[in-house]
């Protein structure tokens, strides 16, 4: 029979049975189980890929530093001739010749010895190591190289081919390509041999489900004895539907958290109290113990009414009292609050504000929110520590940008910012709540909090609806 004569039937049973396999939930949780194994094999040998190029890659930069400082060592220590012998001796005792560069050159670039070919790119010292094409005895090599500028103005590159590296990324990349088809592969097969013993387990999560949407919320899915995936999947559900179990691992998740940040301070305290509980101790003693304490407790104070904030802003319990709210009102009197403390860690703080700039909201969030951005934009700042506050309008929103001089945060860094007690930097005085804190009034007030680089600098913006017609 050829495939003009073939019945609408025979060309339709493949597309159904394609159809009825990919609509069977457990030929899904199936697939998606192989999937995740797939998953954690790729992330497996990634992690052994990255170590094993970056083990590599670190035994090269460590040799090229040390040959370098060695070189530089005899050229102080004997003079330019002592360090031109050395770099001759070097190519010419036979060792690694297919994969070692040197170059020694004037400042205007002119070869004094070596076997790399001078180029405006070698000429440039720098403190990092980094990957040029360059020309190593007269042929093209990629390469990993190290660039110092000697005392009398020439200039030392100290270089090592990358050509075996290379081939051996492109081994590796390519043993992980054809373990990760292969393991697809396993996973579809395997997920289609196990569907219809899978399909059978269903049954009582089915029924069970039947009964909670019946109303009997204390219906929960019998688990077996088997540790399978059903078994697993089964005590996750009854996990979700033990709404008390929930609640009850949330309370003890942030009480773990808070415990876990507020050690510290409380392990401070009791040191203190227990230094001036001794015999002995002085009225002076007693009196600085307590002035301590008090300050660690006012701090641990402002914690709480922090996780307090965020919990209330979390909840929008207060999105029924939002007004109309001017953002340069908030930020001329958040501004003039950091005056001393900007005074006295010689920062500069400027504003500019738009000539309209109404949001609805609440007042006293949306200021905490502005204090929060300049206290941290405060902290972070570079040398000399210079930050900007201004106001931004467009037809649609309107927004409060705060920018530092400072480090910056760094893209892959910018996600976890908004999480309670992450500190970037634990060297700066803090609890990591002021950012979370920020987030979940954005969150409450249906704005949007963005972390850009300033170049140098930070570039921290939240942007709100603005209030009345555009």
């Amino acid at each position: 029979m050829t495939p003009g004569d073939a019945s609408p039937a025979f060309w339709s049973a493949p597309a159904t049975f394609l159809r009825r396999l990919w609509q069977s939930v457990a030929f899904r949780l199936a697939l998606g189980y192989g999937a995740s194994v797939l998953l954690f094999m790729m992330v497996l040998l990634s992690v052994l890929y990255v170590q094993t190029i970056g083990v590599l890659q670190g035994r090269i930069d460590r040799q090229l530093v040390s040959a370098s400082h060695r070189l530089v060592g005899h050229f102080e220590a004997q003079g330019r001739q002592r360090l031109v012998d050395e770099i001759t001796e070097t190519l010419t005792d036979g060792l690694n010749r297919d994969t070692e560069g040197y170059l020694l050159a004037t400042p205007g670039g002119r070869r004094i010895a070596g076997n790399i070919t001078p180029s405006p790119a070698l000429l440039q010292p720098s403190p990092d190591i980094t990957d040029q094409m360059l020309l190593r005895d007269g042929r093209p090599s990629f390469s990993r190289i190290h660039v110092e500028r000697l005392s009398d103005g020439s200039i030392l590159v100290v270089g090592r081919d990358m050509q075996d590296q290379q081939s051996l990324e492109q081994l590796i990349s390519h043993a992980l390509a054809a373990a990760g088809g292969v393991a697809l592969l396993l996973a579809v097969i395997g997920a289609i041999v196990f569907r219809d013993q899978l399909e059978r387990r269903v049954g009582d999560i089915r029924r069970t489900a039947a009964r909670i949407e019946a109303g009997d919320l204390s219906q929960r899915i019998p688990v077996s004895g088997r540790d399978d995936e059903f078994a697993r999947l089964s005590h996750d559900i009854n996990l979700m539907l033990d709404r008390i179990e929930i609640l009850m691992d949330g309370v003890r998740h942030v009480s773990n958290t808070i415990a876990h940040n507020l050690r510290t301070p409380l392990s401070r305290i009791r040191a203190k109290l227990d230094v001036v509980n001794r015999p002995g101790a002085d009225l002076a003693q007693v009196s600085q113990a307590a002035a301590f304490a008090i300050r660690e407790i006012e701090e641990l104070t402002l914690v709480f009414d922090k996780l307090l904030q965020i919990a209330e802003a979390e909840s929008g319990a207060r999105r029924q009292a939002f007004q109309p709210v001017s953002l340069n009102d908030i930020v001329s009197d958040v501004v003039e609050l950091y005056e001393p403390v900007a005074e006295e860690r010689q920062v500069r703080v400027s504003t500019e504000l738009a000539e309209e700039a109404i949001a609805p909201g609440d007042k006293d969030l949306l200021a905490s929110a502005v204090a929060n951005l300049i206290d941290n934009a405060i902290k972070y700042a570079g040398s000399p520590a210079r930050v900007s506050v201004r106001t931004v309008q467009t037809p649609e929103a309107v927004s409060v940008v705060v920018q530092d001089n400072g480090p910056g945060i760094a893209p892959a860094e910018r996600s976890k910012v908004g999480t309670r007690f992450f500190r970037l930097n634990r060297r700066v005085p803090g609890y990591g709540l002021g950012l979370a804190s920020v987030t979940a009034i954005a969150h409450l007030h249906h704005a949007t909090f963005e972390l850009d680089d300033a170049g140098p600098g930070l570039i921290a913006r939240l942007t709100l609806p603005r209030f009345g017609p555009a």
